[in-house]
């Protein structure tokens, strides 16, 4: 069956306007995004490569992103979309790594397997010494790295593909504030580990706006569950046990099956706020089911999509820009079609 102008939207990450001023060339839309939308209608086999990709040109590209292992499923579904769009993004083959997630030593060592091999690499990557030694000595190699969903300073990484997860700690926290109401409530948090700049970034952003609009609010603890179900289930039921009062969880990462199985159990589901990230078959039914409140989203296919552009312009020597990604706020009533 051949696509149409809404699997093209809902694929790009645009409206179905958008695509449709794109493929009649009528004006009102940005390069980057016409370029995107006629990528998106060629790899769907709605218009012929030769109508969509004018402007490629070279040999194939071979890319390669480093990702953690483990039961984070929004992991899962960005892996699936690298896998999918890589080898169907025009000129290029991506390959996707999995590793143990928290030991930067692995991490490291994968990195340099890929010095002088790969025409670019996406990572998602913990903020440590032996890391970052490892992105300079692969980008002295000639190999350009990004950063995908947390980003690594002091180091010369090519560009940073994710959202603001400071912006995102702070809306975290303001929604949470807001559900809550008067009164002094207690708040538990639960990251995968602050080694992610990204997890460190939103629990400072969650911290401060607490500290500025919601001085009710006190967080009895953090605990990092290195986005496995298993720990989260534990901390969440000794935090419970230890804190019975404690009225709202944010948290930073992944591992909310486990949240969600502790709230059960304990008879405290759908009347503690919930708080978490990433829209994943496992959220949906949390905020269906009211287990969740609220899903702070980034959309695992955009972050695919412009992990592999980025990846392309640089190694082509073209220009390209950096900019966050957009930072989707869902509720059970506004979750989107798939």
């Amino acid at each position: 069956m051949r696509s149409t102008l809404i699997d093209i939207a809902k694929e790009a990450g645009v409206s179905s306007a958008t695509v449709d001023r794109v493929l009649n060339n009528r004006p009102g839309v940005r390069a980057r995004t016409r370029e995107m939308v006629l990528e998106t209608a060629q790899r769907l086999g709605y218009i012929a490569e030769t109508t969509a990709q004018p402007q490629r040109h070279g040999s194939s590209l071979s890319f390669d992103f480093v990702l953690p292992a483990g039961t984070n499923s929004f992991m899962d579904e960005l892996r699936q979309h690298l896998q999918r769009q890589g080898n169907g993004h025009a000129g290029t083959v991506g390959t996707v790594h999995s590793i143990e997630g928290f030991n930067p030593l692995t991490l490291a060592a994968k990195l340099k397997e890929l010095e002088g091999r790969s025409d670019g690499v996406g990572v998602v990557g913990l903020d440590h010494p032996a890391v970052r030694e490892a992105i300079r000595s692969l980008t002295r190699s000639g190999v350009p790295v990004i950063t995908l969903l947390s980003d690594i300073h002091h180091v010369p990484r090519a560009g940073y593909v994710g959202i603001d997860n400071r912006s995102a700690g702070r809306l975290a926290g303001y929604l949470m504030g807001r559900l809550l109401g008067p009164g002094k409530h207690k708040v538990a948090l639960f990251a995968g580990s602050l080694s992610y700049r990204g997890h460190e970034e939103r629990e400072m952003g969650f911290r401060h706006i607490l500290l500025e609009e919601f001085p009710n609010l006190e967080v009895v603890d953090l605990t990092e569950v290195r986005d496995d179900n298993e720990r989260a289930y534990r901390a969440a039921r000794t935090h419970f046990e230890e804190h019975p009062e404690i009225g709202a969880i944010y948290n930073i990462g992944a591992g909310n099956r486990g949240i969600e199985r502790a709230l059960e159990e304990m008879g405290l589901a759908r009347s503690v706020i919930f708080v978490g990230h990433e829209l994943t078959p496992y959220t949906k039914r949390m905020l269906l089911n009211g287990t969740m409140d609220v899903a702070i989203d980034q959309n695992a296919r955009v972050e695919a999509r412009e992990a592999l552009a980025q990846l392309t312009r640089i190694a082509r020597g073209e220009s390209w820009s950096m900019h966050p990604l957009r930072i989707a706020v869902l509720f059970k009533e506004n979750i989107p079609e798939e």
